[in-house]
């Protein structure tokens, strides 16, 4: 019965994670806030931590912290949430959601105002994403850092990583990089 109970609960935490990522992509496609997103995010997290899925808590808790981010811009309830995803997501070898982990760290640092803690979130989480080969990751946090770099005055930086930023996106048919690449070429 023990046995039927965990493998129950694995796979509703599963569920949880699957549907709190659909609510999340509405969300991103403009239907607005769904207030089911942080409740299955939660207990998905509490689910793996009840079946000792270390990787699998480090993700859901990486969701919690997405929703207060971007749902919310609430970066202040995000950034623990944040730091607790990037220890299990690392204890558990997971380096692409500690990829995630440092590009959303990087971008707290970013709107904090702290340009050098930015920075080397962001360098981490593009080396990373090479190491695994998310080649729309690397290029995503490509126009991150040549945000940051707009932001300390280095304009010469700033077109060299959007100008790899585009190579890596078009390389790897990042469509949606591809605008933010165009977007922030008009900020420069």
């Amino acid at each position: 019965m023990e046995v039927a109970e965990r493998e129950l609960n694995a796979v509703e935490a599963d569920l949880s994670l699957a549907r709190g990522r659909v609510a999340h992509a509405r969300f991103l496609g403009g239907q607005g806030e769904d207030a089911e997103e942080l409740v299955l995010f939660e207990r998905a997290a509490e689910l793996y931590q009840a079946v000792g899925d270390v990787r699998g808590e480090g993700e859901a808790r990486f969701w919690v912290a997405i929703f207060h981010q971007v749902v919310r811009g609430d970066h202040g309830a995000a950034v623990p949430v944040l730091e607790r995803a990037l220890e299990l997501a690392g204890r558990a070898g997971d380096r692409l959601t500690v990829s995630y982990v440092l590009r959303h760290l990087g971008i707290a640092e970013h709107v904090a105002g702290r340009l050098e803690a930015a920075r080397e979130k962001l360098e981490e989480s593009v080396r990373l994403r090479r190491e695994v080969g998310f080649l729309p990751g690397v290029a995503a946090n490509l126009v991150g850092l040549a945000y940051v770099a707009m932001d300390g005055g280095l304009r010469d930086e700033a077109v060299r990583l959007l100008d790899e930023a585009y190579t890596v996106a078009e390389a790897s048919g990042a469509t949606v990089v591809l605008r933010l690449v165009e977007e922030a070429r008009a900020r420069v």
